[in-house]
């Protein structure tokens, strides 16, 4: 039900002729999961009492000092699908799952979300999925989209051809950065897309304080992707009104 209410308020908002056909942004973030560091244990480890290494229900005190942890080597016995991620280097590590939006760059309304686990490809795999459903409901029309420079991948952009989207994305500075992205940055509409796409921030600063999504309450991929299409439906609700009220 949370799918078909979050369709029914984009749609609305199409009838009022508020959301843009052509012009979008992709972005991501870090939703932390209902679970602790504290839960992780080695995968080919059982926890049970009297395993001797502490990862027993009743003593979630675990000393992990020395030791190395990753996503291939542990997980959590409170949220399997929950995977250790963190913001950047000197950032703290986190059981998290990935929150993505694809914002349509008119008004700053979210036409699609996906919520994945916290992989190193889970922005760009979502993006993906995200842009061949714009392209099914748009499908005569060239789309462009923003995005910052953990896109600008030559498999993300080699999706966004065979979509026919346009990709303003930032470009890395380094020599792996994408010289279709150099010759789009000199062009109007890159500059504009990227003057947009920081609108998206927005989004996802009202997702995690008044939509209070900022610590996930449910564990598990799926139930948390009904909780965060509320919250966006929500999200949006809130932006129309606003909208109405400034044309009033």
């Amino acid at each position: 039900m949370s799918r078909q209410f979050f369709e029914a308020v984009v749609r609305q908002a199409r009838r009022r002729h508020l959301l843009s056909s052509s012009h979008f942004t992709v972005d991501g973030t870090l939703l932390e999961a209902w679970a602790s560091m504290k839960s992780l244990r080695p995968r080919d480890r059982e926890a049970g009492p009297g395993d001797g290494n502490g990862y027993t229900p009743s003593n979630p005190d675990v000393d992990f000092k020395g030791q190395r942890r990753s996503n291939l080597t542990h997980c959590s016995r409170t949220d399997p699908e929950a995977m250790v991620a963190r913001k950047g280097l000197g950032k703290e590590t986190k059981m998290c799952f990935s929150g993505h939006v694809l914002m349509e760059n008119r008004k700053g309304l979210v036409v699609d979300l996906q919520l994945t686990r916290a992989s190193g490809t889970s922005d760009r795999d979502a993006a993906t999925v995200m842009l061949r459903r714009m392209r099914e409901r748009v499908r005569h029309r060239r789309l462009t989209l923003g995005a910052n420079k953990g896109y600008d991948t030559q498999n993300f952009l080699q999706a966004c051809e065979e979509l026919r989207v346009t990709p303003h994305v930032a470009r890395r500075e380094s020599y792996w950065g994408s010289a279709l992205l150099a010759r789009l940055a000199t062009t109007p509409g890159y500059q504009v897309s990227q003057r947009k796409r920081k609108r998206v921030e927005e989004i996802f600063g009202w997702t995690k304080t008044g939509g209070a999504s900022r610590k996930l309450r449910y564990k598990g991929v799926e139930r948390n992707q009904l909780s965060v299409e509320m919250t966006i439906a929500a999200y949006n609700l809130v932006r129309m009104g606003k909208l109405a009220g400034a044309a009033a």
